[in-house]
């Protein structure tokens, strides 16, 4: 099913595939991403004109923990399996600077530092599979 979802005057195109497999596949703009949608949070929509311009949830919004320049911890932004870790305990570390590869859906994907910092804890190890949203590292201060 194609849709166009517009969140804060940004609009996406989204292909979301079996609905009743698990993961749900989403392709957001091109880029692929395994959802795992509650059971009791499935939202059944008619094809009509009205329920496609319009669709309505009674699903509770779901809330995303964002990463900001000035957090503490990096998060995993979708869930896979870390590829390799770049960054340990002690390396001081420039925003930007590659600190893990996640592998979700046989693409690698770089985790980079979002501020400068020295690294307190390394959270995860290669092979580990880890959820979206999951502490990777921790910055000392």
């Amino acid at each position: 099913m194609k849709i166009q979802v517009k969140i804060a005057d940004q609009s996406f195109d989204v292909e979301v595939g079996d609905t009743n497999a698990r993961p749900v596949i989403a392709e957001i703009d091109g880029q692929k991403f395994e959802v795992w949608p509650e059971e009791q949070a499935v939202v059944e929509v008619a094809a009509t004109p009205e329920a496609v311009s319009a669709p309505r949830s009674t699903a509770a919004p779901v809330k995303v923990p964002v990463a900001t320049s000035s957090a503490k911890v990096v998060i995993a932004p979708l869930p896979g399996v870390i590829d390799s870790v770049k960054a340990k305990v002690g390396d001081s570390v420039n925003p930007g600077q590659e600190l893990l590869v996640i592998e979700a859906m046989k693409m690698k994907n770089s985790i980079k530092a979002t501020r400068a910092g020295k690294i307190a804890a390394v959270l995860v190890s290669a092979g580990d599979h880890v959820p979206h949203g999951a502490a990777l590292v921790e910055f000392a201060d």
